[in-house]
C-alpha cells in the first residue's frame, strides 16, 4: 500500500466512485464529477487519480461483463474499499471541525 496523503482531486474521484456505488468505471467518473462540479474534467486525470487511490488501498477494481453498447470491452468496474470509507470520514471530520471554528467576525 502506498502513502495515505490524499490530494483534493483525488477525494473528488474517490467521492465520485462512492456515488456511483459499485457501478464506477473511468467515464461514469468523468460524468459524475463534471455534474456534481459543473466542471470539464480529463479522463486521463481520472484514470491516473484512480491508480492512485488503488495503490494507496482506497479503491479496489475488477473487470465487469461484456457490453454490446461498448463494442464487446469490458468495463474496469471501482468500489470505494473500507479504507477508503475511512478516509473520506476523517476528511470530512476534519473540515467540518475547521468550518466550526471559523469565529462569526470572520465573515463581517
Amino acid at each position: 500500500m502506498k502513502g495515505t496523503y490524499l490530494g483534493e482531486f483525488e477525494e473528488i474521484v474517490l467521492l465520485a466512485v462512492a456515488i456511483q456505488s459499485g457501478d464506477a468505471y473511468g467515464a461514469a467518473v468523468v460524468s459524475e464529477i463534471e455534474q456534481q462540479m459543473n466542471r470539464p474534467v480529463n479522463l486521463g486525470a481520472v484514470h491516473s487519480a484512480l491508480n492512485r487511490l488503488q495503490e494507496k488501498g482506497l479503491v479496489k477494481s475488477e473487470m465487469g461483463g461484456v457490453t454490446s453498447e461498448r463494442g464487446g470491452r469490458r468495463k474496469r468496474l471501482y468500489s470505494v474499499t473500507a479504507y477508503g470509507r475511512r478516509a473520506l470520514e476523517e476528511i470530512r471530520q476534519v473540515r467540518n471541525q475547521m468550518w466550526d471554528a471559523i469565529p462569526r467576525t470572520a465573515w463581517s
